[in-house]
């Protein structure tokens, strides 16, 4: 059977105790490449850049607690209550996009709070670059070798040899990363082309619904992170999917009929107006 044999040590240097991971490096890049789309869309609303500065600190903060957090309460929340000093060692490994979610919108509520800017404005341009920011993660999730798919007879299988697999194995990492790129790409188009024409909070919607349906779908050829999922008619990522598709769903609902209901609105008033 052929299969890609992916056996890349995902550490790239070490200098002491301290190293250089490929985890961190696309982490990294995912912030680098989010601030330079995010200072074009600041400069099409005409902000200052300080405070896409101060936009920046806070999703770092927000992703990063949020995505601990996320993993350390929804998929060991047992281990972790018996040693919450455990939650505090990052570089162990473990984090939950959900989570991310979950840290990013708080964390955007609290700069949204500060800055007067309204939330689902602000809503609306981040989560374009969250989802560059996935692609990221994900390359970073396939050079650590982890969270991938169920055996596969596919051509594009992949062998991780690093855990010691020796069958080939869905590399959903990779699918989640060109699926996220997809996102990001036509998104960002979107934006690009109908800036001011669309009402706040729908880019947010479409994000929502399009990266969480993606998540919800590839979970049933990942195989599961933790022993109690295998029990589970659905995995506890896709149960976590669930809320912020329904979410997604009902602010896209809303703003269309809000939209309806306005031209409605309009276009009785202006009949008044001719009698």
């Amino acid at each position: 059977m052929e299969a890609i044999i992916w056996n890349v040590d995902p550490e790239i240097f070490a200098l002491g105790p301290f190293s250089v991971r490929y985890y961190g490096l696309l982490f990294a890049l995912a912030f680098v490449f989010g601030y330079i789309i995010m200072k074009r869309y600041f400069a099409m609303d005409k902000l200052p850049i300080e405070r896409l500065d101060m936009l920046t600190t806070y999703v770092f903060i927000g992703t990063l607690v949020g995505a601990r957090l996320g993993h350390c309460f929804f998929y060991e929340p047992d281990f972790y209550l018996q040693n919450p000093v455990e939650i505090l060692k990052v570089w162990h490994g473990g984090l939950a996009s959900h989570g991310a979610a979950i840290g990013i919108i708080l964390a955007l509520y609290f700069y949204s709070r500060k800055t007067k800017i309204p939330l689902l404005k602000i809503l609306d341009r981040v989560v374009i670059v969250v989802a560059l920011g996935g692609f990221f993660i994900r390359m970073g999730n396939f050079f650590n070798s982890e969270i991938y798919g169920y055996n596969t007879s596919m051509p594009w299988g992949v062998i991780f040899a690093q855990k010691g697999e020796t069958v080939p194995k869905h590399p959903t990492q990779i699918y989640e990363a060109l699926i996220a790129l997809i996102i990001f790409f036509s998104l960002h188009k979107f934006f690009i082309k109908y800036y001011k024409r669309f009402p706040d909070g729908l880019v947010f919607g479409m994000f929502l619904v399009s990266l969480f349906t993606m998540r919800f779908l590839i979970e049933y050829i990942k195989e599961p992170q933790v022993p109690f999922e295998t029990e589970m008619s659905l995995n506890m990522g896709q149960w976590l999917s669930l809320p912020f598709i329904i979410f997604g769903l009902g602010l896209i609902i809303f703003l269309f009929y809000k939209k309806s209901y306005l031209i409605r609105t309009e276009n009785s008033d202006q009949n008044r107006n001719k009698l």
